[in-house]
């Protein structure tokens, strides 16, 4: 009997032991191919986490370190911040050895919720009410049910996990090239830094003040605007800048896989989310070709191939550089506010609502710690994705045969080459190019 592709297909639909095929679709909770988390727990339930697979082994880490970034994240750390107080220690549960060196096993991690109050959320409006700019209405949209209380999956507690899981990411990355990753907060509404050197800010800098910009005339005049939003009742968005140095070139893939289309993915997915750009991003569109295009030169210490400018953010073509990758993340301001605001009960009535409980007047310094990581955990999913595709085999051609090094780590063997043809008079190289 001849089957059309459609009967084939139902039949596999009933077909308990048909195998030809595995169908399966994401459910939203897990990211990355080889370095990959998934993260778990609502907001008011007993407690969230993670589960890191495909980490290698032999890594020291420690909770202690771990801890810090999840510092930096938690909530009560000043009054720009929600009041929660809520200490988010973390528990390893699994994929380490009494000698905190990981085993290459998944890797588990819980903190507990302690401070949750369901009460602001269970006896009032918001109950029935969905909140304005909330997930409450998708959310009851795409399940038909919800956790009220505090949003549940839609809340900042579950980047408690990512945190976690990019607090092992960055690990990796000091240990395999000296990477960093640093992020901050360079836009609160219209109030822009100014002076803030992204080759040489340090996360002290960044962390000596509560709004988490490394420029203090800056990060005053954003504390005033924060507070005089703050005393309303209502909030306040902005940018968080994120720079990651010492990354080697070469990581990321030319068509759907290119590494800044991985890096939106992986901070468009953070609550509050709204906006992301690769290097000079929309300001580039004001450029010309000529001003915006990052010239090539041989750096005359180490011979590899660098650019003058780094308007691209170092990346290319979707592929890593060498240069500092640098992007940037919109939050919008936060949804819950004290003021009241027009919205609709889930039966369908047209209801006044106030917001209650606690929130951040302004969600970027909490941000910073969440963009961090997960461009930590993207670059280690880019850098372990790369030595398994290109790296399988060593490279055996001869240095004259292999490209020039590439990158502000990078070094060409005995230094720059002799320019053979400046030497010889040459001029400008022509090139003809017949692009679609």
């Amino acid at each position: 009997m001849k089957l059309s592709f459609t009967s084939f297909i139902g039949i596999l639909a009933v077909t308990p032991t048909a195998s030809a095929f595995t169908l399966t679709m994401g459910t939203g909770n897990s990211f990355g191919r080889v370095f990959r988390i998934s993260t778990w727990g609502e907001s008011h339930g007993g407690g969230v986490g993670v589960q890191l697979d495909g980490c290698p082994p032999r890594i020291p880490i420690t909770r202690d370190e771990i801890q810090v970034d999840l510092d930096r994240r938690r909530p009560g750390q000043s009054r720009i911040t929600t009041p929660r107080n809520e200490a988010d220690a973390v528990e390893i549960l699994s994929g380490l050895n009494p000698e905190d060196i990981t085993l290459g096993t998944p890797i588990a991690m819980l903190v507990r919720n302690k401070d949750q109050r369901s009460g602001d959320y269970l006896e009032n409006d918001m109950n029935v009410a969905y909140r304005p700019s909330h997930a409450d209405a998708t959310y009851d949209a795409k399940y038909g049910v919800r956790a009220i209380a505090g949003g549940g999956r839609s809340s900042a507690r579950e980047t408690i996990g990512r945190v976690a899981a990019g607090a092992v990411a960055r690990k990796i990355l000091k240990m395999y090239n000296g990477i960093e990753v640093l992020a901050y907060v360079s836009k609160v509404q219209d109030i822009a830094c100014e002076n803030v050197d992204d080759d040489t800010f340090t996360m002290e800098d960044v962390d000596a003040n509560i709004v988490r910009c490394p420029d203090p005339e800056s990060a005053e005049r954003m504390l005033e605007r924060i507070d005089e939003i703050r005393k309303t009742g209502n909030s306040i968005g902005g940018v968080v800048t994120c720079v990651a140095r010492n990354v080697p070139a070469g990581l990321g893939a030319p068509v759907f896989d290119k590494l800044e289309a991985d890096l939106a993915k992986a901070c468009m997915s953070i609550p509050a989310a709204k906006g992301f750009e690769s290097g000079d991003g929309f300001a580039g569109t004001l450029l010309s070709g000529k001003d915006h295009n990052d010239e090539f030169y041989i750096d005359p210490e180490t011979g590899a191939t660098r650019t003058k400018t780094n308007r691209s953010g170092g990346i290319q073509g979707g592929i890593s550089n060498g240069e500092n990758i640098v992007v940037h993340v919109a939050f919008k301001p936060t949804s819950t506010i004290a003021k009241a605001q027009s919205t609709v009960t889930r039966d369908g009535q047209e209801v006044e609502l106030r917001g209650k409980g606690r929130h951040d007047p302004c969600v970027l310094p909490r941000a910073v710690p969440m963009v961090e990581a997960m461009v930590a955990l993207t670059l280690v999913d880019a850098l372990m994705c790369q030595q398994a595709q290109c790296e399988l085999f060593p490279n055996e051609a001869s240095q004259d045969e292999r490209p020039n090094p590439m990158g502000t780590t990078a070094k060409r063997e005995g230094g720059p080459k002799k320019n053979d043809l400046a030497a010889a008079g040459g001029g400008p190289i022509g090139l003809r190019v017949d692009e679609e």
